[in-house]
This record gives C-alpha cells, sequence and structure tokens, in this order.
C-alpha cells in the first residue's frame, strides 16, 4: 500500500526513529514503525483489517478517518488517499479497493 502524509511533522515521527522515539517513547516508537511496516506490506486496507492493532473506522466530526492502535491511547489518524475515494453501492467505503492511505496525525482523540 502507497504511504503518503498530511505533513511534515506526522512524516518525520513516521520515519524517523529518533524523532518518533521522542514523541512515543521507545515502546511507542517501535509499535508505530509495526503499524507503517504493516501498511506497507498491505496490497490493500481490507489485509490489515484483522492484524492486530484494531484497524476501524471513525465517526463523528471524524468520518472518513481510519485509525490503529498505538501504544496506550495514541492513535495513528489517516485517510483513504485513493482518488476517487472507492466506496460500495451503500456508500461505506470499500477497504479491499483502498491501495493508499495518507497519515495525518498521531494523538489520543478518546
Amino acid at each position: 500500500m502507497d504511504i503518503s502524509y498530511a505533513n511534515s511533522r506526522i512524516r518525520r515521527i513516521c520515519t524517523d526513529d529518533k524523532a518518533a522515539r521522542k514523541e512515543l517513547g521507545k515502546s511507542g516508537a517501535r509499535i508505530l514503525e509495526t503499524r507503517l511496516s504493516q501498511m506497507r506490506g498491505a496490497r490493500c486496507l481490507e489485509d490489515l483489517r484483522m492484524l492486530p492493532g484494531n484497524w476501524h473506522e471513525l465517526k463523528g466530526d471524524r468520518k472518513g478517518q481510519l485509525a490503529c492502535s498505538l501504544l496506550g491511547r495514541n492513535r495513528l489518524i489517516f485517510t483513504p488517499a485513493d482518488n476517487p475515494r472507492p466506496t460500495k453501492p451503500d456508500g461505506g467505503l470499500d477497504w479491499s479497493r483502498v491501495t493508499a492511505v495518507e497519515n495525518i496525525e498521531i494523538e489520543d482523540y478518546h
């Protein structure tokens, strides 16, 4: 799966181990790298659904975004980057056709 980044801050955290450790701690950085590795190894978003990390769609004011668990309550938040956005006939996201994502932030949104 193709991965892009919404801004330089999230790109730095996701691509620079030192920045990730500073932001998330050693364990958090290790889990982030695992999630990114899972993304890179996936053919499409559907491949991630059953992997560890609680990959899920968000609701409410975050509708259209997805997340996976990091350490504690932190989540890696991302959006499908395919254009046009792959949808099913009912309008829901077609996970099997999402082949690109944009990581937008890491936070505890709870």
